[in-house]
């Protein structure tokens, strides 16, 4: 009987987000392909090191043990071609993931591939790639380069996400964007009882919260935070929609302008989404995170 991922949550993720392929992915610009291959193959035997999303799958595959049957599926899907699948593979079992399937496309788009393993997050540090899945209707982010602080198993996953343009629709930051602040707190206390319209990460949430449904709440192995660069003035059609749609997010922080980072770091996340630099470039100094490419 085939194997069917369509119940399951899914999680592709690229071999330059799970594994750190920085001096790899060097020889590669500066050698070409040939050299990328030769290297590859004579390191066989040397594990590669953790990359900035490892933590994030690390915590998340070891939810599956609470289960007997799994409910996440991790994949790597890869542009590299299948002998260069050798060294990823043999870093796979000496860092004991439960990682069973795979996909190495020699260059070809990735993306194609994502309805085929019924994908609900795609991670790659290749941004054409994530800006395709979107287009899709797949949630994903741009992983940014870091070394990370802990990769210690934890029995909890920790999730942080950006509000606009992340979990919600982007109307109201567009409205920010043109209008100003003001403007801004006025479109959003005048439509506080209209539901924000979902956004790239909605499904992710939304399969999340059904993991999440299956604990007690003070039991579950996944937290959810929301950071949000909001205030508090705007908080009544935020949360009035996450009520709407049924969605739990246990931590919510509106910030008001203030840096995120430090309210990240605190949190604990094993990853944080969000959709403009300005935040991300000081979070991943100390916390794994993505970029939400903006695709109209």
């Amino acid at each position: 009987m085939a194997y069917d991922l369509q119940n399951k949550l899914v999680i592709a993720i690229s071999s330059r987000a799970l594994f750190s392929l920085e001096e790899e992915n060097a020889i590669f610009d500066k050698e070409g392909l040939e050299a990328y291959y030769e290297y590859q193959l004579s390191h066989l035997n040397d594990p590669l090191d953790k990359g900035s999303a490892f933590r994030f799958v690390q915590n998340l595959l070891a939810i599956n043990k609470k289960f007997d049957n799994k409910l996440i599926e991790v994949i790597i899907l890869s542009r590299n071609n299948a002998a260069t699948g050798l060294r990823i593979g043999r870093s796979i079992e000496h860092y004991d993931l439960d990682i069973e399937r795979t996909g190495w496309t020699a260059g070809t788009p990735v993306a194609r591939y994502l309805e085929a393993f019924k994908v609900d997050l795609f991670l790659s540090v290749h941004t054409p790639d994530v800006e395709e899945a979107i287009r899709s209707g797949v949630a994903a982010a741009t992983i940014i380069p870091h070394t990370p602080v802990t990769t210690e198993e934890s029995d909890m996953v920790k999730i942080a996400f950006d509000g606009d343009a992340v979990i919600f629709g982007d109307e109201s930051e567009r409205v920010y964007q043109e209008k100003g602040l003001e403007a801004f707190i006025a479109y959003e206390r005048s439509h506080a009882k209209n539901p924000l319209s979902k956004g790239p990460f909605f499904k992710f949430l939304k399969m999340i919260s059904e993991i999440q449904d299956r604990f007690p709440m003070e039991a579950s192995p996944l937290r959810t935070a929301l950071i949000t660069a909001r205030n508090f003035s705007t908080h009544e059609r935020v949360l009035g929609t996450l009520e709407g749609w049924g969605v739990r997010v246990d931590e919510a922080f509106f910030q008001g302008g203030v840096q995120k980072y430090e309210v990240v770091k605190a949190f604990g996340a094993d990853i944080f989404f969000d959709d403009q630099e300005t935040h991300l470039k000081d979070t991943s100094k100390e916390t794994p995170s993505a970029k939400v490419p903006y695709v109209r």
